[in-house]
């Protein structure tokens, strides 16, 4: 017969049995607006300073915690000179603008130093949200904390970085939503956008800072390229305060006889596999001034990067310039941060 174990016996094999713990769940964080990927134009922009740069790029959020951030960085202290894209917009964007009666020149669209190359710099960090703020600290080897507001979009499909508060930076945007970054949209769809695009900016010239807000952004006029598909371009037959005689052209600008005040604007993708986008533009008059076809001079190159939702729609762009003078005087540098949106 089998023997029954005394009560004593049955106590110590109990006493005796391991009990393994469960592992402890992985802590989840919550994502800034609900979005993982973030296009971001920030930068350091003082009046009185020589000092100023711009930074132009993405914030990656995860679930545990961390953000990564790969961005394209222009100082004043390492200016660079403009880069060629490499795009040439062809003769079917060209057609004839009132006005001056110039037209849109075939000329190879520049951009920023190193924009057509990869980041200048990558880096990672910790963030944590609290009510509508997302709070980042980098680990880099001195202190930048950033703080921005996030706000999310009437239809949910976008989140908008606004920021409060950073170590470094003075100014900023950002926008956010879970399409991926490889995800962008061709110039034919940036053209279609039904929305009104508006731009907000904030730059440096001359030692003195500008801002401006809600200034419209002519999209539609731009004329698609039949064969280069990737470029735009658009002649604004005239302006009001730019292209003037006090401005550089005093022989064919604005009050003048001649009376040119035309601009010359180019819009061009600079990648197949990211948001990269660049916007150029400059005073015809300045190239008629020095005999030139294509303007050589102090021009306008500002970066971009498309704003995508949720539904993989093109919302606009966060940008930046960095225009540094070809000259060594870095008071005729020009730098800003901006977006051009229909989402403010």
């Amino acid at each position: 017969m089998r023997a029954v174990p005394s009560i004593a016996a049955a106590l110590i094999i109990l006493l005796t049995c391991t009990v393994v713990p469960r592992p402890a769940a992985a802590s989840t964080a919550t994502l800034p607006g609900g979005k993982a990927t973030y296009v971001v134009s920030q930068g350091h922009l003082k009046a009185a300073s020589s000092q100023n740069w711009v930074r132009l790029g993405s914030y990656r959020f995860a679930a545990d915690g961390t953000v990564t951030a790969a961005l394209h960085l222009w100082w004043q202290r390492h200016p660079e000179a403009r880069q060629p894209t490499g795009t040439i917009p062809d003769s079917s964007c060209t057609t004839k603008a009132g006005g001056s009666g110039s037209r849109p020149r075939t000329c190879e669209v520049l951009t920023a130093g190193g924009f057509t190359g990869a980041p200048d710099e990558n880096r990672t960090g910790t963030y944590t949200v609290s009510g509508n703020v997302v709070s980042i600290r980098w680990k880099i080897a001195q202190t930048w904390t950033e703080q921005w507001y996030v706000r999310p979009s009437p239809d949910g499909a976008l989140a908008r970085l606004d920021l409060k508060q950073s170590t470094l930076a003075t100014h900023g945007y950002g926008y956010g939503s879970n399409a991926a970054l490889g995800t962008r949209r061709a110039m034919g769809s940036v053209k279609a956008f039904p929305g009104t695009l508006k731009q907000d900016l904030t730059s440096w010239a001359g030692g003195k800072i500008v801002t401006s807000s809600g200034e419209r952004f002519a999209h539609s006029s731009f004329r698609a390229c039949a064969s280069t598909t990737w470029c735009m371009t658009y002649l604004q037959p005239s302006s009001r305060g730019a292209c003037q005689k006090s401005g550089g052209c005093p022989k064919y600008g604005g009050g003048t006889k001649a009376n040119v005040s035309s601009i010359q604007y180019y819009l061009t993708k600079i990648s197949n596999s990211d948001r990269r986008d660049t916007l150029w533009h400059w005073c015809t008059c300045l190239a008629m001034e020095r005999g030139e076809f294509c303007y050589t001079g102090n021009s306008h190159v500002k970066p971009l990067m498309q704003i995508i939702d949720d539904k993989g729609a093109f919302r606009g762009w966060v940008g930046a310039e960095a225009s540094f003078s070809t000259g060594s005087s870095r008071a005729a540098d020009m730098m800003a941060v901006l977006r051009i949106t229909d989402f403010r």
